[in-house]
């Protein structure tokens, strides 16, 4: 059973609409899921970092605000008019789009949104009520959307690793040849609304018998690799080994064509391919086109960005110094075991005093990317260019 990051139940006869999210930063020691009800909540949760992850983000963000206007709903306590809900549930959607400033799903997301809740209220027979009931719907059309989506993005991609790479042809002919695949970050069911975008396409490799290993790196500094993909696979039991980012390079070395790709989410995709995703990502890129390693993009069409022309486009988000400065983790015993009950310590790593720079994200030159995988398929360059504009005309 795949890992649940978002956990949302639609309003009943007797109760409005509720939402949990799975508390990421507790991971992978702890589990456990913490109420959102209100837009500042959501807001301080996609901030902190308790979900994270560029479609868990929209999807958090849109059902919160199902969530606080369902309850206004149910405690009738809607504004007197339909014009009043759409201003309400536009401003709501704005405040919630600051929280993280590089993920273009947000938003997307939140454009998508505001015309549902124009276009209901341009209806004849608009209410307050029926307002924030096409708004409720669909918020809640999301998560359902991107579960299918992270599928389709899993089989297209493992379909196309089978067909391009050195190790899925001869694993195709011979169940005994090794396919194994990188990955960076998380990007599974922690960080969308379940599946996952790259590690989906490791599970979907899984399932067709095609995957041998699984590689993932620990990314630093705050870990979503060591903490978050590495509890996934082991949770979906799905042969893996973790890796320090700076031995990439040795193991891309070591496996020769055994490792037949790296693939990684995004957080951005710009209209040349040019693809931001968590801070790493640019040197794996590097690294697979020296060892001719192919190198994917995992996203589905809300992460691609048409309106950005290309990566020097794009805002990248800087964080505290704290996190490079300090890691948190449980007590353990000399033998390994975890001391749950006496909570987690925070330590010290580096020298005081010293000046930290601290990028969320690099960005990917788009001559460095083989394919971008989408729901629809996957995209290459045609001519050394991608043209995303043929996937956004299907349906």
């Amino acid at each position: 059973m795949v890992l649940q990051a978002i956990q949302y139940e639609p309003a009943s006869a007797s109760s409005p609409p509720s939402l949990r999210i799975l508390d990421q930063l507790l991971l992978p020691h702890r589990t456990t899921y913490e109420q959102v009800s209100t837009c500042e909540e959501a807001h301080a949760t996609i901030k902190q970092m308790k979900v994270r992850g560029a479609p868990a983000i929209a999807i958090v963000a849109a059902l919160a605000l199902a969530v606080e206007i369902g309850t206004v709903v149910a405690a009738r306590k809607l504004p007197s008019s339909a014009e009043e809900v759409k201003e309400y549930l536009s401003q709501r959607l704005d405040y919630l789009k600051t929280s993280r400033p590089t993920a273009v799903n947000l938003g997307d997301a939140v454009g998508k949104l505001k015309i549902v809740a124009k276009k209901a209220t341009l209806q004849p027979d608009a209410t307050p009520d029926t307002v924030a009931q096409a708004y409720i719907v669909a918020a809640e059309r999301m998560l359902v959307d991107d579960v299918s989506d992270n599928k389709a993005i899993g089989e297209h991609g493992a379909r196309w690793i089978e067909e391009n790479t050195v190790a899925g042809r001869k694993r195709k002919q011979e169940k005994s040849q090794e396919l194994q695949v990188l990955t960076h970050c998380n990007t599974g069911s922690l960080a969308t609304a379940g599946y996952g975008t790259a590690l989906g396409v490791i599970r979907s490799l899984r399932t067709a018998d095609m995957l041998t290993r699984a590689y993932c790196s620990e990314t630093r500094p705050y870990n979503q690799g060591s903490r978050l993909t590495a509890y996934e696979l082991v949770h979906d039991q799905i042969p893996a080994t973790l890796i320090t980012d700076s031995m990439a390079c040795a193991l891309l070395a070591k496996q020769g064509d055994r490792l037949a790709a790296i693939v990684v989410g995004a957080d951005r995709v710009a209209a040349n391919g040019d693809t931001a995703n968590k801070i790493g990502t640019y040197s794996l890129a590097v690294l697979a086109r020296h060892h001719g390693v192919k190198f994917l993009v995992a996203a589905p069409r809300t992460t691609i960005d048409l309106a950005t022309a290309s990566g020097q486009d794009i805002v990248i988000e800087e964080r505290a110094p704290e996190e490079v400065t300090r890691i948190k983790g449980p007590k353990v015993t000399p033998e390994g075991k975890i001391l749950v009950d006496e909570g987690a310590e925070v330590i010290s790593t580096a020298a005081i005093g010293i000046e930290v720079w601290n990028p969320a994200f690099d960005v990917t030159p788009a001559e460095l990317i083989d394919g971008v995988i989408t729901e629809v398929g996957v995209v290459e360059k045609v001519d050394g260019k991608f043209d995303f504009g043929p996937i956004f005309q299907q349906s």
